[in-house]
């Protein structure tokens, strides 16, 4: 009996933190089928179309002629102002906080994409910048499997949860109470690997001075679903 119960427990147990992340997949299932279809249908179209691969051209020489100028304007523009101005005009943040909200989405995602910049550079130093089969499975397992989860999604999600707790300390220890830390970081994880894992292994199908610019379009879409799943916009 006394087995019996301990595994019971420890069943329980497994499910309080499993619970949540499974969740969290599975709300994330359909809408990221849908950013992996457009993900992949841009890339067809950089491939196939010349009117699209034109575009996008024009857009990887801005990205060449302005280099860390253009990942931070450009991931501020897909990551804070469109979600953000989304957001804000279909009530889902309150008035009092628009200034603080949006200042604190700026600096987080000017930041965020001067950083992946710097990753993806470094990953075409490490693994080269062809579009075969090795290298873009090189650059998506460092990606979700070290960059993500030991970097990412820990501070992402400190970061936004100190933000909602008003920038205050002690609310976000009574947070921590309501939802464990281990419960939000694998909801987040789990997730993000339903999302990103397809759409990674598309961008790095594409020219190196496209990927940011990809990611960033793909980025946008993702802040809007968080939002809008999460009560508490950890990833907003």
């Amino acid at each position: 009996m006394k087995l019996e119960f301990n595994s019971g427990s420890k069943h329980r147990g497994r499910w309080a933190l499993l619970g949540p992340a499974l969740r969290g997949v599975r709300d994330c299932a359909a809408p990221g089928i849908g950013l992996q279809i457009f993900a992949l249908s841009i890339v067809l179209g950089y491939f196939f179309t010349p009117s699209v691969r034109h575009v996008l051209d024009g857009v990887g020489e801005l990205k060449n002629q302005y280099g860390y100028l253009f990942s931070a304007l450009s991931t501020i523009l897909f990551g804070a102002f469109i979600p953000f101005s989304f957001l804000a005009l279909t009530g889902r943040v309150r008035p009092g906080r628009r200034f603080t909200e949006l200042r604190f989405l700026v600096l987080f995602w000017c930041w965020r994409g001067l950083e992946v910049d710097a990753f993806y550079r470094f990953q075409a130093f490490l693994f080269g910048s062809e579009a075969n089969l090795p290298t873009v499975a090189a650059k998506v397992a460092f990606d979700q499997f070290v960059y993500t989860p030991f970097w990412v999604v820990p501070t992402q999600t400190a970061l936004f949860l100190y933000k909602d707790s008003g920038y205050s300390s002690a609310r976000m220890k009574e947070l921590l109470v309501q939802q464990p830390i281990a419960h939000r970081l694998l909801t987040v994880l789990l997730s993000n690997w339903a999302v990103w894992i397809p759409a990674v292994s598309i961008i790095y199908t594409l020219p190196s001075p496209l990927q940011l610019p990809l990611c960033n379009f793909v980025l946008c879409f993702w802040c809007l679903l968080v939002s809008f799943m999460s009560r508490d916009s950890v990833l907003q």
